[in-house]
């Protein structure tokens, strides 16, 4: 499962309709982001970050800002993109695993868990509460409730575009969306759903004293975050 959702990401697609939809999607979940971070001298780690174009906000509210993606292609162009700033260093997956424990003060998990099986993000949890310091928080972000709908996906989107001038795009990349290599995906995994219940029992699981957040990171609020502390 995983494996095929990184092919997926490790190439072109389509998920953003036009260059503005891509710009206004990063923007806002960085400056989200940046608004949650504990300290100006915190150790920051953004996992599955995707191409996180303005990363450079999160960078300029925190010590030292960790990317991290699957894909090695993005992470080739985050290293690009990001080669001028000193605070921020792109890592692989197995680049974070080695770090030292206590090594961070706040964990981003954005739109990562529903590409995930639960024994996966169970692991991931695992790892991020060993690396996570005492007085960290780690955010898991963007869980889809088991009785959420594509449709209500769909018209989170539209709204977003209708605010920020790319409906009329948007509209053509639903439909592009029906014959693209996402829906294919989408349609042979799912993706991974979490109730509120359960993602506390997880996070509790994994060592953590955890409370669902009063707002998601990103534009579609019918899906769910969480703050996670070590105990």
């Amino acid at each position: 499962m995983i494996a095929d959702w990184l092919a997926f990401w490790d190439k072109p697609h389509a998920i953003y309709v036009n260059a503005r939809h891509k710009d206004v999607h990063y923007r806002l979940i960085a400056e989200q982001i940046a608004a949650l971070v504990p300290s100006p001298r915190a150790r920051v780690l953004d996992y599955g970050c995707g191409e996180a174009l303005h990363a450079d906000i999160v960078a300029a509210a925190c010590g030292a800002l960790a990317l991290c993606d699957g894909a090695p292609s993005v992470r080739a162009g985050l290293a690009a993109h990001f080669s001028g700033n000193a605070k921020i260093n792109v890592l692989a997956p197995d680049e974070v695993e080695r770090l030292p424990q206590g090594a961070l003060d706040f964990i981003v998990l954005h739109s990562v868990a529903q590409y995930l099986s639960a024994e996966q993000l169970r692991a991931l949890l695992a790892t991020f509460r060993r690396l996570v310091a005492p007085g960290g928080v780690v955010l898991i972000s963007d869980i889809i409730p088991p009785e959420f709908s594509a449709a209500a996906d769909v018209m989170a989107l539209l709204r977003f575009a209708a605010a920020h001038g790319f409906l009329l795009a948007a509209l053509g990349g639903l439909f592009r969306t029906l014959f693209s290599d996402y829906r294919r995906l989408r349609a042979r995994y799912g993706l991974a759903h979490y109730g509120a219940a359960d993602m506390l029992q997880m996070l509790s699981a994994a060592g953590f004293a955890a409370e669902r957040a009063g707002k998601n990171i990103g534009h579609n609020q019918a899906r769910m975050a969480f703050f996670a502390r070590p105990q």
